[in-house]
């Protein structure tokens, strides 16, 4: 089949995608945090998990991990404790701030996300959802080996 009168899917998504995270980036900006230190904090809630464990779940490179970490720390949402299992290794703890701060954004991605899907009839929504995730869990989970591959964009959990 040609890709004359093809849906471009890729652009589809991607044109999407774009767009549903600069209006999060913009939302979320409004109550003073960035979707990665969203996706952060969530990571860290009660998790006890490391910087690098969060950083390896958020595909985030250890020095943006190292930055943003100093940010929540600035900000008073989360701190770096030592690891009981690990010496070298930090434990991110998020604090009362920063739990009430996740619950604000929590709300900002909740209230964006039910905005998207409400342009859509009912009965396409919940198709829609479970397609993408169907994909993304099956057939997309595992990139194909590329020598060149695109730039991996770092997740920024704004899944709710």
């Amino acid at each position: 089949m040609g890709t004359k009168g093809c849906t471009d899917l890729m652009m589809l998504l991607h044109r999407t995608g774009h767009a549903l995270e600069t209006e999060l980036t913009a939302r979320l900006a409004e109550i003073g945090l960035t979707p990665r230190a969203r996706c952060v904090l969530t990571s860290a809630l009660d998790a006890g998990l490391t910087q690098t464990e969060i950083a390896d779940m958020a595909s985030i490179d250890k020095t943006t991990m190292v930055v943003t970490m100093d940010a929540l720390e600035s900000a008073g949402y989360a701190e770096r404790k030592p690891s009981p299992t690990d010496r070298r290794a930090r434990v991110v703890v998020v604090t009362e701030k920063g739990r009430a701060i996740v619950g604000k954004a929590d709300q900002v991605v909740a209230d964006v996300y039910a905005s998207v899907l409400d342009c859509l009839p009912v009965d396409e929504r919940e198709g829609l959802v479970g397609g993408l995730t169907r994909l993304v869990e099956g057939r997309l989970s595992t990139p194909m080996p590329c020598e060149k591959p695109p730039r991996k964009r770092a997740l920024r959990h704004a899944v709710g």
